[in-house]
Order: structure tokens, then sequence, then C-alpha cells
């Protein structure tokens, strides 16, 4: 046993060490809300499973439809000096309702990008279930290791053909601080190393990996998540570099479409996320997007939902000009976006705390690694040393 006390300490939005009973609680509650439909027996590799929307697939999926199959992430384990990383508690706790739900589902912790793992995880999906229905692709990774090249590339968030200047939102404490940050420039070379690592080419090699193995069922579908956004966050997001790997993923369905694959991209919504919150101005925007929608925010596991139930034909699939699945129509009404404009305008460090959303991020924030959930006793020694399943 090696219980102690957690506390949420930390600078800005990251922090030290994650809760296990909050982290608990959080896939719980998640799996809550999600109403059964009859198992399909389905199975699906999941890329990205312990966190985000590649976390929230995972348990619409078991819960919804009952699907068995593989999840893939890249967690730390409990050290003598800090806890595991959040992702490891979740994947924990995600197991244990795959187990109650008697569907056979497993974990592979190690990195996705690397060949190794990709026969690890082919192995086991060969020895076990004979092949896959879905992949879903979802993997946030400030850098990548080329397996075949030994190179290593590192994501940049920059502006691409000019600077940038966006408010954002920081913490003094428990503070809310608006600032201006200034974005400089990416070089190409910069641009090119992003692509390298969030752009489709590791997507592709999982589906190449797979078909080449025969491990496709018939049938079989891919869907790599992606998020387009708001103008205002766009100089940021989409029209830099972060974009060009976006658009770079969207180009990479469309090849695999023409190579006889069904791929598509998911085009979420905006959420509070460990990857989203490190981007200058998209917890601001987050923030007054809330103010402006309250409940009509869609969470990661509505979203979630609806994808799943596109993807096993329950409903239709929502697809854009492009090909695109849109499952953020709600976010981009023109309404919508007007509303979130002019509090964005508006907002001063004077009135941050009313205009926006602010300590429900934060709140958002810390409950990405299990504080600030209903229910937890956080004054109370919790068991830090979980296995992994």
């Amino acid at each position: 046993m090696s219980e102690r006390v957690v506390k949420p300490l930390g600078r800005g939005f990251l922090f030290l060490d994650s809760h296990p009973d909050g982290c608990a609680r959080i896939v719980r509650d998640l799996a809550g809300q999600v109403e059964r439909r009859t198992p399909e027996r389905r199975t699906a590799l999941v890329i990205g499973s312990s966190s985000g929307y590649g976390l929230a697939a995972t348990i619409a999926g078991l819960a919804r439809y009952g699907i068995d199959g593989v999840g893939v992430s890249f967690e730390k384990a409990p050290t003598a000096r800090r806890t595991a990383t959040a992702g490891w508690y979740r994947t924990a706790e995600t197991a244990a309702i795959a187990e109650e739900l008697g569907r056979e589902f497993h974990f592979v912790n190690a990195d996705a990008f690397a060949d190794t793992t990709k026969d690890e995880v082919l192995n086991l999906v060969a020895e076990r279930f004979g092949g896959v229905d879905h992949l879903i692709y979802s993997v946030a990774a400030p850098r990548r290791v080329d397996p075949r090249t030994d190179e290593t590339y590192q994501s940049a968030i920059k502006a691409i053909g000019a600077p940038h200047t966006t408010k954002s939102l920081a913490f003094d404490g428990a503070d809310p601080v608006l600032q201006e940050v200034g974005i400089e420039v990416a070089t190409d070379d910069e641009i090119a190393q992003t692509v390298k690592v969030m752009g489709g080419e590791d997507w592709s090699r999982w589906v190449e990996a797979l078909t080449e193995r025969g491990l496709t069922k018939p049938g079989f579908s891919t869907v790599a998540l992606t998020y387009i956004g708001s103008e205002l966050t766009g100089p940021i997001y989409r029209q830099g570099s972060i974009g060009a790997a976006k658009a770079d993923l969207e180009q990479t369905a469309l090849t695999l479409s023409k190579n006889g694959v069904q791929a598509m991209t998911s085009v979420n919504g905006a959420a509070v996320t460990q990857a989203s919150s490190a981007i200058p101005g998209i917890g601001l925007y987050v923030s007054l997007l809330h103010k402006v929608l309250g409940d009509g925010l869609q969470t990661p596991i509505q979203q979630s939902i609806a994808l799943w139930d596109q993807l096993t034909g329950d409903a239709s699939l929502d697809l854009d000009e492009e090909g695109r699945i849109r499952l953020d129509r709600w976010e981009l009404t023109d309404e919508v976006q007007a509303a979130v404009r002019a509090q964005w305008e508006a907002a001063t460090q004077d009135n941050i705390a009313e205009v926006a959303d602010a300590e429900w991020f934060f709140s958002e924030v810390r409950r990405l690694y299990g504080f600030d959930v209903p229910g937890v006793d956080y004054d109370a020694g919790t068991e830090v040393d979980v296995a992994w399943p």
C-alpha cells in the first residue's frame, strides 16, 4: 500500500500530480452519461485512448455499443515522488468498466508512433479478435520520433505568414488574468516538423499495417479526430502551423479513401483538454463559448456518442462538402460565433471574471488531473500505486 494525500500542486495549467480517485470518478461519470444500446460485437482500435476525445470515444463505444478491442496510450507509472499521470488512472478505471460490461478490451501503454508498438498491438488484435471494424485515431503529442529514420520532430504553435497577437487567459492562483500574447511566425522547417508530428503520416501507417496483415474486417472504417474552430482562434490554430498539420490529416483521409479505405476526419467541437489548454487564446475562447452556451456546449462524451451512432449506422453520417464528419455545427452557428466575438472584444482585465466563464474553465483544467470532482475527499489519503490493467 502506498497511500498519500494528493494536492493540486503546479503552475498555470500544469500539475505535478494526479488524483486517482478523482480520475476514476470522472470516468464513471462519463460512462453514466451514456445510454446503452444492444451490443453489436464490434471491435475497435483506439489510438490515444486515455485522454480527451480519445478517452470519450473509448468510453462511449464501450458503454453504448459494447465494443471489444484495444486502446493505446503513453502514460507514466507512479514513482516514489510522483503519482502516475492522470491518463494512467483513467485507463485503469476504463478497464474496470469494460470488465463489468463483459467486454474484452485491452490497453497497451506504449509510444503509438513506434513500429514496435504497432507490431505488439496488431499481434494482440490478430490473436484475440482476428481484425477490427474501426480504427479511431486521436493522438496529441508535442514530438515524434520516426522509427524508420530515428529523426525527432518537434511541433510548434506558431502563426504562418505574419506575426499575430491574441488575447489569452492565464491564472494567478485562482484569479483569471487576461493577457496579450504575441505569436511568432513559423519557419518552413517548423511547419514541416509540426506536420510530421500532428499530421496524417502515423495514422496512415496504422491503417497500412492493419491492411497489410489482413486485419481490417469487412466494412472497416477509420476516423482521425480533428478541430477547425472559430475565426477568433484561426490565426493561431487553423491558419497556423497546427492548421497545416490538420490540413495534412484531412488530405491523408482523402488519400486513404482513394486507396479503397473508408477513411474520414471527424471535426469535433471545442473542449477543455490538456492539449488545447496549452494553445494561446483557446482557453479564453472556450471560457467565452461556455459563457454563451452554458449546458448547450456539447461535451466530448456527447459528441463521441454521436460519432459512434454514425459509425455503426444507427444514424446517418453528417458529412460536409469535403467529406468530413461534423460534430461541431453547434459551435459554429452565426448566432453563437457573433455572441462569442462580442464577449471576446469586450473582455478586459477588469471584467474578465464576468465576461468569461473563467472559474469554470480553471475547474475543468483541474478536473483533467482528477481535482475539483464532487464526492472525492481530497484531505484523505488515496492509493496512488494503481496497476496498469
